[in-house]
């Protein structure tokens, strides 16, 4: 089940969560990278792929209590998450680190769509078409 925030989709699970970001990353290097900090942080992959347009979609889960290292690997390969994702992602390790006793084990998911962007194309658009 999904419920709608803003233009973005939420599952209905509380952390199972999806987010669109934009990336002026290639699209074969960016799908490389992540699933290399993703793997190397402790998660795991479900899904990946790419499209000619230059989106990407990306499934992985992760211990909660690896939601900051998560989140950090996410921004810095490049990432801009939308504001809604940047809110449900601190919300995320806000309650995890509030709860680390009840919750640090358990399974957050992301659904993670990507838009890879031209330097040029990126520029030109306004800071609105972003979020």
């Amino acid at each position: 089940m999904f419920q709608d925030r803003g233009g973005e989709s939420v599952m209905s699970s509380p952390w199972a969560l999806e987010m669109k970001a934009v990336s002026m990353e290639e699209p074969s290097h960016l799908v490389r990278s992540l699933t290399g900090a993703i793997l190397g942080s402790g998660g795991w992959v479900l899904s990946r792929g790419a499209n000619d347009e230059g989106g990407i979609s990306m499934l992985f889960e992760f211990e909660r209590q690896a939601c900051v290292e998560m989140y950090t690997l996410l921004i810095a390969a490049g990432l801009e998450l939308s504001p809604i994702g940047h809110i449900r992602f601190t919300e995320l390790c806000q309650c995890t680190c509030s709860h680390p006793a009840d919750c640090a084990t358990e399974i957050a998911s992301i659904d993670l769509e990507i838009q890879t962007l031209p330097v040029d194309t990126l520029r030109d658009l306004p800071s609105n078409e972003l979020a």
